[in-house]
């Protein structure tokens, strides 16, 4: 009978089995496609952001060949197409060539748009895409342009040629004079025109457009002042595409003038620009005009830029780019980016960007001189001139703007006054120069989780060891459930209340603020006090385990209490006016949602977990653990600390660790509680920026596959390895605090 028995006992069902192992199968296959899918999330993230650390390439462009010209080349360029060239000649030629992929170099069109002799060449901004000829004291403006048409629904451009000012050449020097030298700039309705003629005398002179509202034709009207005299030795001529500025290197000496106001230009700077004694060679305007590119014959090219300083704007030299190249004989700066291409008389071609410091791209093209390069609108495609070669290139250089030293180092940006962490992703103008520093975001992050941590932790682990500990168990089936389901609430909510609720509140109460963080612990502490002195009566009337209670009107009694103390304070010592006290006794920043808001209400939301987490640990621990203790002669304090709280620690620092992921992945929140400032201050009343509220608020607009759009994406994974790190160390944490407590 008991050998039958013990066969029934031992003997296992099957379908139980069947359950066990599917059970078992089935964790097991959840927990590998946990692992699957953060690792395809990794390499994911890794997979978009990877194409911004390529660096850019130059090939030659297939099938186009070579085209054989005359060396009295002035300007190279193209449309925007990349299928249509143009070549300015010496001899007032204009020619447009085939240089479609594909398809053999070829010529198109020629045309001749001045037939007198031509004593200087100047060409605008990138963008304004205009050429001056200048004959005698006389002047041609010229804008090549092409008509897309699409007959058979085939697209086709058709290269043509416009006077912007009409085919009759316009004086701007006196007579007797003949320009040597020129530049100019367009905008929109006023042209600047600035010459140098043969006698060393420097002109500037300017014509406004009135369109005529009848008929659409735009009467010009001109002026025209000397600006210097006894000009030798001229080295560059430039003028901002504003017509605000003309730069003028003569004899290794830079002189800016302020053309702004045709009756009143004066000199803003001189100074010289020969580095380290070379000669200048070249110079040219960077994209957007607020920088200049001077080469000199040691190979040295150097960024200059106004900068505010204490004795107002100054212009300095920024930054260097050493080329290793002889003989520079060109500057050709992008469209809108703050690339630039350098030239040099032995074949050598040179691309860098201003704002990384980085060079680009370098390489051989031939051992003949390249005497001219034009760039595509869209900065794709090269057509340069070597020898007396035509020649076409395929530029890959999509992120240019994107490199390590530009995302985690300080850099300079144009009209900053020092070098700066700054996030500024967009701008309503076509000359912005994109900042995409990831330290002021990332900052942003850990200042957020900071002041949350701060705010949270210490409430919730005090609100768990008491309610595992101290509470009773009536309470605690009220209590903790209660504080658990907090954590359902939307945060999208508990932003939208810190945004529009507890930020004016907290301004507007400010001193009552922080006569509330006092005034609680205070009352919490006296009230206990009162609490052990208090006869047994009192106690007794009060079950043992629903002490907390008593807490209750204590608290809500000192924060009326605070709170209405507030304005009396503010009146006493701050003169009606905290804010201003702030601001301007203390030189501290204010802004209405800020750190503090962040925290508290960021705080609250990451209390239940914390919470949580922690009082199951505290209440796992095994009670003949504590019990033991208390026989032994322990208090129940001395228990708590020495024995309850060493052996949850690991699931305590489990639970801080988990509010802390919460705390940096955290968006809503501070999406919609803090000013979404990116700045590096952990001033209090300041806000921020996060990674996560910062991909929440740029990705809707971010072009798709620009660098902008990969950033975020880098964004992304920066606050993934941020999660990973935390996580990693919370678990190594963990266990070895296990091991070390486990023979409690």
């Amino acid at each position: 009978m008991m050998s039958k028995n013990k066969a029934i006992t031992v003997s296992t069902s099957p379908w139980r089995t069947f359950k066990d192992k599917l059970a078992q199968y089935s964790v097991t296959t959840g927990g590998c496609l946990v692992l699957v899918a953060l690792l395809l999330i990794f390499f994911y993230l890794l997979y978009v952001v990877e194409p911004v650390f390529h660096g850019a390439e130059v090939a030659p462009r297939a099938g186009t060949g070579t085209y054989t010209v005359q060396q009295n080349t002035l300007a190279l360029g193209m449309e925007e197409q990349s299928e249509i060239a143009y070549q300015f000649e010496q001899t007032g030629i204009l020619k447009f060539y085939q240089i479609e992929e594909s398809k053999a170099l070829a010529p198109l069109r020629q045309v001749t748009v001045l037939s007198e002799p031509v004593q200087a060449f100047a060409y605008s901004a990138p963008h304004q895409n205009t050429y001056l000829y200048a004959s005698g004291r006389s002047i041609l403006f010229v804008r090549p342009e092409f008509k897309i048409s699409y007959p058979d629904n085939v697209r086709q451009i058709t290269p043509e040629v416009s006077y912007p000012m009409g085919r009759t050449l316009i004086p701007v020097v006196p007579e007797g004079e003949q320009i040597q030298h020129v530049a100019f700039a367009w905008d929109e309705d006023q042209i600047g025109v600035a010459s140098i003629t043969e006698a060393g005398n420097a002109y500037f002179s300017t014509f406004e457009g009135e369109e005529n509202f009848m008929t659409g034709e735009i009467t010009w009207s001109s002026d025209s002042q000397k600006i210097a005299e006894k000009v030798s030795g001229t080295q560059a001529l430039l003028m901002a595409p504003n017509v605000g500025r003309v730069f003028l290197i003569a004899k290794n000496q830079l002189q800016v003038f302020d053309t702004r106001d045709v009756d009143d230009i004066s000199t803003l700077y001189q100074l010289p620009v020969n580095e380290m004694s070379a000669n200048v060679l070249t110079a040219s305007l960077l994209s957007g005009a607020n920088s200049i590119l001077i080469a000199n014959d040691n190979g040295m090219i150097s960024q200059w830029f106004e900068v505010n300083e204490e004795s107002g704007r100054q212009l300095k030299e920024i930054r260097r780019f050493e080329t290793n190249m002889t003989g520079i004989n060109g500057i050709y700066p992008e469209f809108f980016r703050k690339t630039f291409f350098v030239t040099s008389e032995n074949g050598q071609l040179s691309a860098f960007h201003t704002t990384n410091h980085a060079e680009l791209w370098q390489g051989d093209l031939g051992d003949t001189p390249i005497r001219h390069l034009g760039i595509s609108p869209r900065s794709d495609t090269l057509i340069l001139q070597d020898g007396n070669q035509l020649k076409v290139f395929d530029v890959a250089n999509e992120h240019p703007e994107v490199s390590w030293e530009a995302l985690w180092s300080e850099i300079w940006y144009e009209g900053y006054q020092t070098p700066a962490y700054t996030w500024q992703s967009t701008s309503a103008s076509d000359d912005f120069e994109p900042k995409f520093s990831l330290v002021p975001i990332s900052f942003g992050t850990m200042k957020a989780a900071f002041y949350a941590m701060l705010f949270s932790v210490p409430i919730a682990i005090a609100a768990a060891i008491y309610t595992a500990y101290f509470m009773s168990s009536g309470m605690r089936k009220v209590v903790k459930p209660t504080i658990e389901i907090m954590e359902a609430l939307p945060t999208v909510i508990l932003g939208f209340l810190a945004g529009l609720w507890l930020a004016p509140i907290m301004e507007n109460h400010l001193p009552g603020v922080v006569l509330l963080l006092l005034a609680l612990p205070i009352s919490t502490l006296s009230a206990a006090l009162l609490w052990h002195y208090a006869s047994p009566a009192v106690k007794n009337k009060v079950p043992e385990g629903w002490d907390a209670i008593v807490l209750i009107p204590v608290v809500l009694i000192a924060g009326a209490i605070a709170l209405g103390l507030g304005p009396i304070f503010e009146e006493l010592l701050f003169d009606g006016n905290v804010r201003e006290f702030i601001t301007n006794d203390l030189g501290i920043d204010y802004s209405q949602r800020n750190a503090l808001v962040v925290g508290i209400a960021m705080g609250f939301a990451v209390i239940p977990t914390i919470f949580s987490i922690t009082e199951d640990a505290i209440f796992s621990v095994p009670k003949h653990l504590s019990n033991g203790s208390l026989a032994l002669g322990a208090t129940r304090w001395q228990t708590l600390t020495r024995v309850v709280l060493l052996t949850a620690s690991p699931g305590i620092f489990s639970a801080v660790m988990m509010g802390l992921g919460r705390a940096v992945g955290e968006t809503m929140i501070v999406l919609m509680a803090t000013g979404n400032t990116p700045i590096m201050d952990w001033n209090i009343f300041q806000g921020m920026r996060t990674l996560s509220a910062n991909i929440a608020v740029e990705m809707p607009e971010s072009e798709v596959g620009s660098s902008h759009y990969r950033i975020l994406f880098l964004a992304a994974f920066v606050l993934f390895i941020f999660t990973f790190l935390f996580n990693t160390v919370a678990e190594f944490v963990r266990q070895r605090l296990r091991d070390k407590y486990s023979s409690l």
